[in-house]
C-alpha cells in the first residue's frame, strides 16, 4: 500500500513541473494539467487514508484558491491557466500547508520577476538574441510572466507539508 501511496504521491510533482515547463516555454497551462492534478488527487487522498472532513477542507482550499485565481485573472495579474492551476496546486496542499504554499509562490514569483526583468534588460539581450525562441520571447520587454513556474515552485517547495504527503515526505 505505500508503494501505490508514493506512485500516487509524484504524480503533484510530476504535473507541476509539466505546468511550469509548459507555461515558460509558451506561456499556456493546458487545462488536462489542472484536471488531471484535481482528478489525481481522489485517490491520493484515498490511499493516504485520509479522513472524509480533511479531505473536504482540502476541497474547500482548493475551491477558495480558485475564487482567488479567477479574482487575479479578472484584474490582469495572472493568466487563466495560472489560476487554475494555483487552485488544483493548492487542493493536494490542504489545511494548513497552503498558507506555506501561497507564500513559497509569492517569494518564487518575486524571484521569476527579478530574474525576467534582468533578461529584459539591456546587457543580457545579445545573449537572448541567440537563443532559442521561447527565450527570446521572455526577454521581450513588456511581455507577460509565466507565474506557472512561481506555482509550481511554490508547490514544490511546500508539498512536504501537504496532508496527502505527511509520514511520508513530512
Amino acid at each position: 500500500m505505500q508503494a501505490l501511496h508514493i506512485s500516487l504521491l509524484m504524480v503533484f510533482p510530476a504535473l507541476a513541473i509539466v505546468g511550469a515547463l509548459k507555461d515558460l516555454t509558451s506561456y499556456t497551462i493546458p487545462n488536462w494539467i489542472s484536471l488531471a492534478l484535481v482528478v489525481a488527487f481522489v485517490p491520493a487522498a484515498l490511499a493516504s487514508g485520509a479522513s472524509l472532513s480533511a479531505i473536504g477542507l482540502c476541497l474547500a482550499v482548493g475551491f477558495a484558491a480558485l475564487a482567488l485565481g479567477v479574482g487575479m485573472f479578472a484584474v490582469g495579474w495572472i493568466g487563466g491557466g495560472d489560476g487554475k492551476l494555483l487552485a488544483a496546486c493548492a487542493l493536494w496542499m490542504g489545511w494548513p500547508a497552503v498558507a506555506p504554499f501561497l507564500l513559497c509562490t509569492a517569494l518564487a514569483g518575486g524571484v521569476l520577476t527579478f530574474a525576467v526583468l534582468a533578461l529584459r534588460s539591456g546587457w543580457v539581450a545579445p545573449l537572448v538574441a541567440g537563443g532559442p525562441v521561447w527565450v527570446r520571447r521572455l526577454g521581450q520587454p513588456g511581455g507577460d510572466l509565466p507565474y506557472g513556474v512561481a506555482i509550481a515552485a511554490g508547490a514544490l517547495i511546500a508539498f512536504p507539508k501537504a496532508l496527502l504527503a505527511q509520514g511520508v515526505l513530512g
